[in-house]
């Protein structure tokens, strides 16, 4: 697997996924709040599978030395 999300997007993904999952547990939201273990999954192992399909990568590139 091939990291392609970048620290920012990781960092979003996490929050964006512990949000939805404490809502869902915590404060009585809707089930489909549970969807929130994707954003976090992608975001903790910093792999998209989407990402991946459509050829995004939010990953810095690295210049090569000449």
């Amino acid at each position: 697997m091939k990291v392609n999300e970048g620290s920012l997007d990781r960092i979003l993904r996490v929050v964006a996924g512990l949000a939805l999952i404490a809502w869902a547990a915590f404060f009585g939201g809707p089930v489909w709040a549970w969807i929130g273990l994707v954003p976090l999954a992608t975001g903790s192992i910093g792999m998209c599978p989407l990402y991946s399909m459509l050829g995004i990568n939010t990953c810095p590139v690295k210049k090569e030395s000449a």
